[in-house]
């Protein structure tokens, strides 16, 4: 019977079966961010609304269209996070982070939220994985962030991930750029989108990420970034490369990448996909040198990238690249008679097999058993269902002996074993 209550558009139940897909991938990406140094931070899922407007850019259809604002009991417009960035780098300033590390590491993981069109791999509700390095402006920060991203993607099996590579300049260069955009589009900016004409007055780079085919072949005139950089940019950019090639890491120049935040300063990169349609970034980040000060903390570089966990998952099932994962239970106890009006609210058998079910999982062995006064029969296929590897089997025969019926449910041999050895006995098998 279906409930009238049905989730919100654009947000998804994790079922028990594709948790076991999430904290896989979850545990591999942990494991790997442990292995290169960093350490992982939560920060609160909503806060003060200006803090995006300022880092994301008021002209970002992110800033725009997609937050979720809303006003508390006092008045304050909050907003629940868009990004992960932002928040980052405000508990890095409010906590005085760069007090105790002068490189800080940093990792997270969780939900976010954006009003979107929902489609594959985009939903309102969100996960993401992310890095953020603050206090460095190495280019070997931005190589080792992006040698990270690549080793996370083949460490899941996805080796034909696409590297693109870009830069967005600085303060110095962008303005340049900025009015080449302009000059070069002035007799088409009829042939636009709506947003895109807009933007071409307020903020002309973030045309570049515009998804409108129309738009996009206009875009298409406009020269390559890369001409319009300062001197120290293209150095930038140049050992960045360097050390890519160093690390054999394979990878394309994109002459528009911009991404769809205004913070990127210089390092732009995504990972991409085929297979996800116009959602084809799997990992994308870059550098931001400015956003620190801007919020009011020390004049300190940063660098980082996010990853999409639904984006990623769904490359990973297209792609074949889930190995078969179990949740099997290791011991399940059975006990008999199960049909008698006691049974199961209070009989010997019932109490015996509660007691050692508790004493089993004291020993960090998952265990479990029927509740519901069902028949041994019914007993062994939930313990099949669980995919137990052991099954104990507790009767009133058994208890008057002081033994217990251990079966292996693999090979199907059983023995007796003492019952106040049975803990014991099991941990040697685990």
């Amino acid at each position: 019977m279906a409930t009238k209550y049905q989730s919100l558009r654009g947000t998804k139940d994790i079922l028990p079966e594709d948790s076991r897909t999430w904290r896989y991938v979850e545990g591999k990406i942990s494991d790997i961010f442990a292995r290169f140094g960093y350490q992982e931070i939560r920060t609160p899922i909503f806060e003060m609304t200006e803090l995006f407007v300022r880092s994301i850019g008021a002209s970002t259809d992110i800033v725009n269209k997609e937050m979720y604002t809303f006003p508390d009991k006092k008045g304050r417009s909050l907003t629940l996070r868009p990004e992960g960035t932002a928040p980052v780098v405000r508990a890095y300033i409010q906590n005085q982070l760069y007090q105790k590390d002068e490189v800080l590491k940093l990792y997270y993981k969780g939900p976010f939220f954006r009003y979107e069109r929902p489609q594959a791999g985009r939903e309102r509700q969100f996960h993401q994985f992310g890095v953020e390095v603050l206090g460095a402006s190495s280019p070997a920060i931005d190589a080792e962030i992006i040698y990270l991203g690549c080793f996370i993607l083949k460490s899941l099996g996805l080796d034909n991930a696409k590297l693109l590579l870009g830069s967005v300049g600085c303060s110095d260069c962008r303005p340049a750029y900025e009015k080449l955009i302009v000059s070069t589009l002035k007799e088409s900016t009829s042939k636009l989108c709506d947003d895109c004409q807009k933007r071409y007055k307020t903020n002309p780079l973030r045309m570049l990420d515009c998804k409108n085919e129309d738009c996009k072949k206009q875009l298409k005139k406009i020269p390559s970034f890369a001409g319009s950089l300062c001197d120290d940019c293209k150095k930038y950019l140049n050992e960045t490369e360097e050390l890519l090639k160093l690390l054999e890491v394979s990878y394309t120049i994109s002459p528009h990448l911009v991404r769809g935040l205004d913070y990127y300063t210089r390092t732009t990169f995504e990972f991409v996909y085929s297979g996800l349609g116009a959602q084809s970034t799997v990992i994308g980040g870059g550098r931001y040198n400015n956003l620190i000060k801007e919020f009011g903390g020390p004049s300190v570089s940063a660098c980082g990238f996010a990853g999409g966990m639904e984006r990623l998952i769904s490359v990973l099932k297209n792609e074949g690249k889930i190995p078969s994962l179990s949740d099997g239970l290791d011991v399940f106890i059975a006990q008999i008679p199960a049909n008698t009006e006691t049974a199961g609210k209070g009989d010997e058998c019932f109490k015996t097999a509660f007691k050692l079910l508790q004493e089993i999982r004291c020993f960090k062995i998952s265990a479990d058993m029927d509740y519901r006064n069902g028949s041994l029969k019914s007993q062994f296929r939930k313990a099949n269902k669980l995919k137990a590897s052991y099954v104990i089997v507790i009767g009133e025969d058994e208890i008057k002996k002081g033994i217990v019926k251990l079966k292996d449910m693999k090979t199907g041999n059983e023995e007796n074993i003492k019952l106040d050895e049975a803990t014991s006995k099991l941990k040697e098998k685990f």
